[in-house]
């Protein structure tokens, strides 16, 4: 084992130690050391607790060296010497950095907290860099020194195991997203979208026709993560980037949104697939309406209708009785409280009212893989072929044996979607046509889109019917939602009961015309209480 590499371990135990060091401290060096700790006879390696003046002095000489661009000098004050010279020396001649300035803060211990304050200077382009970090100062185990423990962060806080810091032409060109009327959409204006931007930016920001800025950037070991910018001292001239979406569309789904904790919406135009919105609330940085992965609740009971319909099980004025419950494969299924059984009701009733053990009492009548045959060959999900323009999940309606046969015709069990695999699934419904969704257009790179067949004539005239039944209908879960919004109009509330969660997700989805959304809300309960009023107003702003 290396010099450095011992002291680092002794270095990471004295980093907690050191500042409350007594008896057990002192044992614990005497044992690595071998009991030598007075310094006193010749060749004795220095042990013990770290003093305070050691402490300053080694961080004092490495600032200092650190400062005049000093790499081997700086590097030789810690305990992985070759591993601090390089990035150090990367520092000066990669990242461009100069007239570094440190400032140390008051210790904790052995930790040392400091500032940078230095100059980015790169072909004629200069600009200041500011930052906060930290190091911690060990013994040296072969040597007894007080050694600064290297570690990338003590160059900079966001560098992490082979990192590197370099200044210069910025990997992707910046753009200009433009909607489908040609406004620019910025990640000021329209928040949800600042993380789509820089997924846009990286992959089609060559196609774009911009040219490169220049930055300073964290270059990460795997190639295959994008850099990570931390500062930008030329913009570049960024090309227009044309997406599908609909900055009126975008502006009210951002706005509807923010009005629970965690929620997404997507909209997309039935007779195209284009992306009109995407907005997400409370998620961070996870795009959750393109990339979620729950469980969509009665919303998916459009996908077992279908089945339902196109195996000649049932049709919209066909039997699906209402009891209070349905067992299957020793699994009891139960309806929303206060639901009336209705023996006689047809198909189009139980839709209406989204009773689940209408749909439960036929498992017995499909095959294990009847409803998976049905959302891939019908309506295009779950076999991970979509090309949207983003990163986005297909949606998973796997062929499970046992309860969850029933369980996924309920939108439970292993069945998960995102918001856009519903909202496709509606616009599937309302054309019968399956066009996969995009957000930007095809021609851009002419990417092979995800195709199926579609659903029969007959199967989508009823499955409109019994969705506008459910909008319209005095029994209709989704009527209060969408009264108002015309005669073009069609809906499916859900509600998805999550293992940990107290209350369900609420789901919503719904056309208006050639716009149809869905949007799912973290414990919201029904999905007329929150989902649905975000999709009502996303629906307004259509048109």
């Amino acid at each position: 084992m290396r010099n450095g590499a011992k002291a680092a371990l002794v270095g990471g135990v004295f980093a907690v130690m050191v500042g409350g060091a007594g008896y057990g401290a002192y044992n614990l060096v005497t044992a690595v050391t071998g009991g030598n700790t007075s310094g006193d006879e010749p060749g004795a390696v220095q042990s013990g607790p770290l003093t305070r003046e050691e402490i300053r002095d080694t961080t004092r000489k490495f600032f200092a060296a650190w400062e005049k661009g000093d790499a081997a000098g700086a590097a030789a004050l810690t305990n992985n010497e070759q591993a601090a010279q390089d990035a150090l020396t990367g520092y000066r001649d990669d990242a461009h950095i100069t007239e570094v300035k440190v400032t140390p803060g008051t210790a904790n211990g052995a930790s040392v907290p400091f500032s940078v304050k230095a100059t980015v200077s790169y072909e004629g382009k200069s600009k200041s860099l500011s930052y906060k970090t930290g190091l911690t100062v060990v013994r040296g185990l072969t040597t007894g020194k007080p050694l600064v423990d290297w570690q990338p962060s003590v160059v900079h806080p966001d560098l992490e195991k082979g990192d590197t810091l370099v200044t210069g032409e910025a990997s992707a060109p910046p753009v200009e997203a433009v909607d489908r009327n040609g406004t620019v959409l910025s990640a000021e204006k329209y928040p949800s979208l600042g993380p789509i931007l820089d997924q846009l930016r990286k992959r089609y920001g060559d196609e774009a026709g911009g040219t490169p800025g220049i930055e300073l950037a964290v270059r990460h070991e795997n190639a295959d993560v994008p850099d990570e910018t931390l500062l930008t001292l030329d913009k570049g001239t960024p090309g227009k980037l044309q997406t599908t979406l609909s900055a009126s569309v975008q502006a009210a789904a951002e706005k509807a949104v923010k009005k629970f904790a965690k929620s997404s919406v997507v909209a997309v135009k039935p007779s195209t697939g284009e992306v009109l919105a995407v907005a997400n609330h409370g998620w961070g940085e996870f795009n959750a309406a393109f990339q979620g992965e729950v469980a969509p609740g009665s919303t998916m009971k459009i996908i077992s209708a279908a089945m339902l319909i196109d195996n000649d099980v049932t049709s919209m004025n066909g039997p699906a009785p209402c009891p209070p419950t349905a067992t299957w494969q020793s699994q009891t299924f139960k309806n929303l409280k206060g639901m009336t059984p209705n023996d006689n009701a047809t198909l189009a009733d139980s839709f209406a009212r989204s009773c689940n053990t209408a749909f439960v009492k036929y498992a017995d009548e499909v095959q294990v893989d009847s409803l998976t045959k049905e959302a891939q060959e019908r309506f295009g999900l779950g076999r991970d072929d979509w090309k949207t323009g983003i990163a986005s999940f297909d949606g998973s309606v796997p062929a499970s044996g046992g309860p969850d046969t029933a369980a996924n015709m309920l939108g439970q069990g292993q069945v998960q979607m995102s918001p856009l695999n519903i909202a496709s699934v509606t616009a599937t419904a309302k054309t019968g046509v399956f066009r996969q969704p995009v957000i930007v257009p095809q021609k851009l790179d002419d990417r092979e889109l995800a195709t199926a067949r579609g659903l029969a004539p007959d199967t989508a005239a009823q499955l409109r019917q019994m969705m506008y039944r459910t909008a319209t209908s005095a029994t209709g879960t989704a009527t209060r939602v969408m009264a108002g919004l015309g005669s073009d109009i069609g809906a499916k509330t859900g509600s998805a009961e999550v293992d940990g969660q107290a209350t369900s997700n609420s789901w919503f989805t719904g056309y208006r015309g050639d716009i149809a959304a869905a949007a799912m809300t973290e414990e919201g309960g029904h999905g007329v209480d929150t989902a649905g009023p975000i999709v009502r107003d996303v629906l307004l702003a259509g048109g």
